[in-house]
């Protein structure tokens, strides 16, 4: 507590905003040790051999908050069974719900966007859209920087100076009711108290589509004002992705990516219903309930694991392997990349996890057992410390450190090593159903997968957002753009925050995985029954299966003409 407290002091003689960041966050990792950024349902009064901090597993009977809503329909699903029984509350979507938006936003003349970086351009023209299809008057308007080069781009999908819906961000700010902040995590904690927080109106609400601005205030003493509401909507997918399910939506119901919500403060009584009002006007098929808190850890560590950085190394790694194993490099590519953005991650998105092993024959479940048993724990030593990583804040500060650096380094592409270029060959003389399901790359990725939801399950964790975060997110939405452009392009169209992330841990996947995992396989090490049968019985089994009766019935179209700007040249701008 005292650190805290004299954090705001001596940081008053720092000359960079920016390291008064770093500061803070080399102290999240003490709060959250004692309560202060823990997820919901950690119990952080225990310990191990005295000083190191590990987080306990909840009681299997408890679940999240369960929501209220006076506007909305709320349903409450069992996710898991015995000894890990949990329920809890969601909210479906679809496009008949959208009637319901307007009561939620009763009482709203202006929602300002602010920033249009991977969310904001669909964000905002889903909200557009869907206000202008109920007629309602609520105007959606941009907020950028006069000098941003974002500015063409917004221009580019109908928002204009003209009509008042391009306008300066300092005055969007100012003059909206519902504040969607959607810039930079970087840019949030720099500019959050000096340039957005004394604009925002009384009784307006902040929104968050990223739970990191709570840590920063938090572990620089600081709170939100009291006056306003903070709620959170964060879509389990990309920005592009979120907009070209909606466009698939108007034609098929319910087509879009889950989201999560939370409220953090509730000024005005309304809060609950702005938040899954904002959640369905974007498309959302189903809401579920998070914490800033909980939203934070999952993310950043979710996109660095299996979502981004880890499949990123595995099939690196196994396409090296395949070919020192006899393949031609197109077949290695087959067997590696396309058998996991194919096949694996399809079986998955339609049917769990489990499908994927119990659809084999004897031999091959043999070799899955093998590659799973061999590469469980090592991915594990991985995701572990990246979820150490992450809540400790270093993560976080890693990435802010090197936004002081990107004006000389700026991120480059990763598409023009050996790898991808075959991939780039194969892709242009595919043939989907001869694509092949390996069972040592599934043995190889859905350990990884599996690892990554032991962790958040371990860090108590609710399974809507850990089948979300580690799951759907994968599969319907990040795989499909990887399999129709390729990794390369999916880790290259990402956040800055993401793509930072991806490249800093997919080499770690990587050599760790071909120095154990990739060894025990070489050495013929025998298959941990113990853990195979622990993969069989998991409860996220039965989670996975839940949500998988809650996703669209269509597969997002990743071509074809669209308004998602999700081309790299919105990515990598001048």
């Amino acid at each position: 507590k005292a650190a805290i407290e004299q954090t705001p002091q001596q940081t008053k003689t720092m000359a960079s905003g920016a390291f008064r960041v770093a500061v803070f966050l080399s102290l999240v990792c003490s709060i959250a040790a004692f309560g202060g950024v823990a997820p919901r349902g950690l119990f952080t009064n225990r310990f191990v051999s005295g000083t190191n901090f590990r987080p306990v597993l909840r009681k299997a009977n408890i679940g999240p908050m369960m929501f209220e809503t006076k506007v909305f329909q709320k349903e409450t699903l069992k996710f898991s069974n015995a000894p890990d029984e949990t329920y809890e509350d969601i909210l479906r979507g679809g496009r008949d719900k959208f009637k319901l938006v307007t009561k939620a936003f009763e009482g709203m003349k202006q929602i300002g966007v602010i920033g249009w970086g991977s969310q904001a351009p669909a964000q905002g023209q889903n909200l557009r859209d869907t206000l202008k299809e109920l007629g309602s008057d609520i105007k959606v308007t941009v907020g950028l920087r006069e000098s941003s080069p974002s500015w063409k781009s917004a221009k580019l999908v109908g928002f204009t100076e003209a009509d008042g819906t391009l306008v300066p961000q300092d005055k969007a700010i100012r003059e909206s009711d519902l504040v969607m902040l959607l810039i930079s995590d970087a840019a949030q904690a720099t500019d959050y108290k000096t340039k957005i927080e004394p604009l925002l109106k009384k009784g307006a609400t902040l929104g968050l589509s990223h739970g990191f601005l709570l840590g920063y205030l938090e572990s620089i003493g600081e709170k939100f004002r009291s006056d306003i509401n903070v709620v959170l909507v964060a879509p389990k997918g990309m920005g592009p992705s979120v907009r070209r399910l909606y466009e698939q939506g108007k034609s098929v119901n319910g087509a879009g990516i889950n989201s999560s919500f939370a409220v953090h403060q509730d000024a005005t009584g309304r809060a609950t219903e702005i938040a899954l009002g904002w959640g369905i006007a974007i498309g959302s098929p189903f809401i579920f309930e998070t914490t800033l808190k909980d939203e934070y850890c999952s993310d950043i560590y979710g996109e660095r694991g299996i979502l981004l950085g880890a499949v990123h190394g595995i099939v690196e790694g196994l396409f090296r392997r395949y070919i020192s194993q006899g393949m031609t490099p197109h077949e290695a590519f087959k067997h590696s990349c396309e058998s996991i953005t194919g096949p694996i991650t399809k079986t998955i998105s339609k049917e769990g996890i489990l499908k994927v092993y119990e659809r084999m024959g004897a031999a091959d479940k043999a070799k899955f057992e093998q590659a799973y048993s061999a590469a469980y724990k090592p991915a594990k030593d991985v995701l572990a410390e990246i979820y150490d990583e992450v809540r400790s804040g270093n993560e976080i500060r890693s990435v802010i450190m090197h936004g002081n650096r990107f004006a000389k380094f700026p991120i480059g592409k990763i598409d023009g090593t050996y790898t991808w270029k075959v991939g780039a060959e194969v892709r242009a003389k595919r043939v989907e159903s001869e694509i092949p399901l390996n069972p040592v790359t599934a043995g190889v990725y859905i350990a990884t997968m599996m690892a990554q939801i032991d962790v958040l399950r371990e860090a108590g964790h609710s399974y809507t957002e850990i089948v979300n975060e580690s799951v759907i997110e994968a599969v319907d939405s990040l795989c499909p753009y990887m399999h129709a452009k390729g990794v390369a392009f999916m880790v290259d169209n990402c956040s800055r925050t993401a793509r930072l992330g991806s490249r800093k841990w997919a080499p770690r996947f990587d050599y760790m995985l071909e120095q154990q995992a990739y060894a025990d396989l070489d050495n013929n090490a025998p298959i941990n029954q113990e853990l195979i049968a622990q993969f069989k019985a998991n409860p996220v089994h039965k989670a996975v299966e839940v949500c998988c009766t809650l996703r669209p019935s269509v597969d997002i179209s990743t071509t074809g003409a669209s308004t998602a700007q999700d081309d790299l040249s919105f990515t990598f701008r001048q």
